[in-house]
């Protein structure tokens, strides 16, 4: 029988910087902006929850530190830059390594969820803010969609890494 829990030891040391790596950030964090985007611009709508504008929230922040707030770079900013690329760097470089030191055993996903409630704090907590809307988007409605949809990040990245990072085991 196999064990789904984390593995304190492997995951507790960060990973090499290699292009088996690079292609770890880029696969987990393709998948993980696809279950984002996927349920923040489909599923939460057609519950009627709201739909998420993670674009624009990219966008009001690029303009707010002086940069080119145009579509396409926002686009470029949700979809490659936080999304495929930093969200995952930040889980296997430090949620990850830390989580594995300080609650050594607990399984990925509880980890991974947690990290999508530090995602959720960090985009709407404070890039929203800095944007110029109220912090946590005043609490409405799409503040849990957000909620959620930073959760579903972050579980389907980690699920990714850890299913990738099997096929690769001895």
């Amino acid at each position: 029988m196999t064990t789904t829990s984390t593995n304190p030891a492997q995951s507790a040391a960060r990973p090499a910087i290699n292009l088996t790596t690079v292609a770890l950030i880029l696969l987990s964090g393709a998948v993980g902006t696809l279950a984002f985007d996927l349920w923040g611009k489909a599923i939460a709508p057609l519950l009627g929850l709201g739909s998420l504008a993670p674009v624009g929230l990219a966008r009001g922040f690029l303009g707010a530190i002086g940069l080119p707030n145009s579509a396409p770079w926002g686009n470029l900013m949700h979809l490659f830059l936080v999304g495929v690329i930093a969200y995952p760097v930040g889980w296997l470089f430090i949620a990850r390594p830390i989580f594995a030191r300080v609650t050594p055993g607990l399984h990925w996903s509880i980890t991974s969820a947690l990290y999508g409630v530090a995602l959720w704090v960090f985009a709407i907590g404070g890039i929203a803010w800095i944007a110029g809307n109220p912090a946590f988007l005043g609490f409405a409605r799409i503040t849990w969609v957000a909620l959620a949809g930073h959760v579903f990040y972050a579980i389907a990245a980690a699920a990714t890494v850890q299913y990738l990072e099997r096929l690769r085991a001895p």
